[in-house]
């Protein structure tokens, strides 16, 4: 983070009916993809008025209320399915029932913490001015941005120096901020751990089975000392998920115009697929420097892979 002018906050959003089908494989929280494609629209629209550039985000979340209902007598969760419009016909006698929208929806409160490039120092009321109304009028994960309740809410701008211990002890101060919350980081180090030891037990094990393993909830029946039967629930230490973490090329990257019906004519276009990955929540207060939850966007276009990247796994290794 030697290269950046200083962090950006902007807490406690509130967002209304933001995309709950995270992925093709899962549901729940948005991808990152979401929150560093949100961070990019905002940099465009500033760009008219500040030289500013964002070069990473941390996703901070404060609650989740997924739009669910749980049938009766069952234990399954099933999205609350809509009608747009309620009945369909254009005359009286032919009104019927329109069809379901499938689709999932969630209500969220969240903190985007944003590394930024550019010095704000001598206008910085214009500039979070600027940030907030530009943010009112945005849409996060294709969910609404509700208005911010109290000037308590409202961007903060902390600049970063040279002097690296007046920098965290800045960061410090703005981590109180993030409370109480959770924070997402990137875990591939504990995916490639249980793929190994899987791989010990059946040599033709992949990272999708290590995966599954670790998102699910292990039953098994046990006996204790006075032999009497048991169920025990196993699940791995720590608050970590499945995460949809990019895409991966499919075709080659044509030229722009060449595939019909693409939604951006002046851009060069490839088909591809969704990539997961391991993800967990962990409690900001754990957080020594903003680097470690950073999310950034890698791409390796020779092998078709457009990546978002946290590196909290390889600085947890070096500590």
């Amino acid at each position: 983070m030697t290269d950046i002018d200083g962090l950006l906050l902007i807490p406690h959003l509130r967002v209304q009916n933001a995309n709950a089908i995270s992925g093709p494989l899962s549901w729940g929280f948005p991808s990152p993809t979401a929150f560093l494609g949100f961070a990019h629209a905002l940099e465009r629209k500033l760009r008219d008025d500040w030289e500013v550039q964002f070069t990473g985000v941390a996703i901070v979340c404060h609650r989740f209320d997924p739009l669910t209902t749980q049938p009766n007598r069952r234990r399954h969760q099933v999205f609350n399915l809509m009608r747009h419009p309620v009945r369909a016909g254009y005359k009286k006698w032919q009104d019927k029932d329109a069809a379901l929208i499938e689709e999932g929806r969630a209500h969220m409160e969240i903190s985007l913490l944003l590394e930024t490039e550019g010095d704000f120092d001598d206008e910085p009321d214009e500039f979070l001015e600027m940030v907030s109304e530009t943010v009112q009028g945005m849409r996060l994960a294709g969910g609404s941005i509700l208005p911010m309740r109290d000037s308590t809410n409202r961007p903060v701008w902390q600049p970063w120096w040279d002097d690296e211990s007046d920098n965290l002890e800045a960061f410090r101060k703005l981590r109180r901020r993030l409370l109480p919350g959770f924070a997402l980081v990137h875990r591939p180090d504990l995916l490639a751990e249980r793929l190994d030891e899987l791989r010990e037990q059946n040599p033709d094990a992949n990272a999708l089975d290590a995966l599954i393993d670790l998102s699910a909830l292990h039953v098994e029946p046990a006996t204790d000392e006075q032999g009497q039967a048991h169920w025990q629930y196993h699940r791995p230490p720590g608050w970590i998920v499945p995460l949809p973490i990019g895409y991966s090329g499919l075709s080659e990257l044509y030229p722009p115009g060449q595939v019909a019906h693409a939604r951006d004519g002046e851009t060069p276009f490839r088909f591809v697929e969704s990539l997961y990955s391991l993800g967990q929540w962990i409690s900001p207060h754990r957080i020594h420097h903003p680097g470690h939850l950073m999310w950034r966007y890698q791409t390796d276009e020779p092998n078709g892979l457009y990546l978002c990247a946290n590196d909290y796994a390889t600085t947890l290794n070096k500590e």
